[in-house]
């Protein structure tokens, strides 16, 4: 029998890039798609942001902070939200200053760098922590990977870098029959803790809430609350979208107010609250082995929402081939545009599933076709290889 709740929500929007044609390549022209950029997340901003950050921050206050969560914001939204919704940000940082919020480290970017080069990934975990630091006042002790992406090799890397924990999937093929409701350690890294998403529980808010012919609908707070409490292990662990609440499911379903009912509900059935610094602080009750990457994404629970097929794998691996010329020009603008890049958002839009996978790949994508989205991505990867050549120090000197 479950008796706390550990609650931890994702807060992420990517740069998308404009249409860029073969023609554009070595005109100038820009990359990113400032308007379609500003007004997404305006929409999202209004639509979730806003009104989920004030309805946290009053239950936090209500309850004198017995409840309470984690939240994980890549650099790159922090950055569209001050140029393109500085309220939605001061809206952030007013939920903060209620001190019920934890703040988690991940990549600036939101990328793949880990899965590709780890000099890249330190650079990028740090200067997520930095910036962390400079907007909310806190230096985060649990560190969660874009897309909850973790196997073996990479925890060791993470207990480096100074944290605690991690937070990873609990998939079937990793757990077996043990339950995600407890602390593990990291079988490569047994100082680091590990906590493992119920994805029962998560995705039944996530993406079943507002599904009319699931046999769990209508899922009212106290109905979900007596689910967590029978699930079997000490805390369960909660881990959803930001955007769930009025982006992905609307405020006409009533996400709303199941948000605001589900602390009462919960606390009625002696249930807790618990952060993850908290919970990484306690002794593991076994070792967790991730023999390969796994992922929180798609029914596979691996990287293949990003790695799955030749497109994916041919942008990814040219996109890292292009770093060491960006580096060599010496320009920092174009290391951000290369960063921006790595944003593991571009080469998820070239996801070639079906079913129903292929129906959330295809929700979240600017582009008509996978391969709309490939063309447009290693168009702008060639203009940005073909600057950084034409700023290479030998090149400058030579002209």
């Amino acid at each position: 029998m479950t008796r706390e709740i550990c609650l931890y929500a994702q807060v992420h929007q990517p740069y998308r890039l404009r249409r860029f044609r073969v023609f554009d390549i070595g005109t100038g022209a820009g990359h990113f798609d400032a308007q379609q950029n500003r007004d997404i997340l305006r929409r999202v901003a209004e639509k979730c942001y806003i009104p989920t950050n004030r309805l946290l921050a009053d239950l936090i206050r209500k309850s004198d902070g017995r409840f309470n969560l984690a939240l994980s914001l890549s650099g790159v939204v922090l950055e569209q939200l001050a140029d393109y919704a500085p309220e939605a940000l001061e809206s952030f940082q007013a939920l903060a200053d209620t001190g019920g919020v934890e703040f988690l480290g991940e990549t600036y970017y939101h990328s793949l760098a880990g899965l590709a080069d780890l000099g890249e990934f330190k650079t990028q975990v740090l200067r997520h922590r930095q910036l962390i630091e400079h907007r909310f006042g806190c230096r985060p002790e649990v560190f969660r990977n874009t897309e909850l992406i973790y196997w073996d090799e990479l925890a060791p890397t993470i207990l480096e870098l100074g944290y605690r924990g991690a937070l990873v999937e609990g998939a079937d093929h990793v757990l077996g029959w043990r339950s995600p409701n407890f602390v593990y350690s990291a079988a490569s890294a047994p100082a680091l803790r590990l906590l493992a998403r119920n994805y029962q529980l998560s995705d039944d808010v996530g993406f079943r809430f507002s599904q009319r012919s699931w046999g769990g609908w209508p899922v009212t707070a106290e109905k979900y609350a007596d689910w967590i409490v029978s699930s079997p292990g000490d805390s369960a662990h909660l881990f959803l979208d930001y955007e769930t609440f009025g982006e992905h499911q609307w405020a006409e379903t009533g996400i709303f107010a199941f948000l605001e009912r589900l602390p009462s509900a919960c606390f009625d059935r002696g249930l807790k609250f618990v952060q993850p610094k908290t919970l990484v602080r306690r002794q593991p009750v076994a070792p967790l082995s991730f023999a390969r990457p796994t992922s929180w994404a798609d029914a596979e629970r691996d990287v293949s929402a990003w790695l799955g097929n030749r497109l994916q794998d041919a942008a990814h691996q040219r996109l890292y081939a292009v770093r060491e010329a960006v580096l060599r020009s010496g320009q920092p603008q174009l290391m951000e545009e290369w960063r921006r890049l790595s944003t593991s958002d571009h080469v998820y839009y070239m996801c070639t599933k079906y079913f129903a996978d292929g129906d959330v790949h295809q929700y979240f994508s600017p582009y008509d076709t996978p391969y709309d989205a490939f063309v447009a991505f290693m168009n702008v990867l060639q203009d940005l290889e073909w600057c950084a050549k034409a700023e290479a120090p030998e090149v400058r000197m030579a002209g």
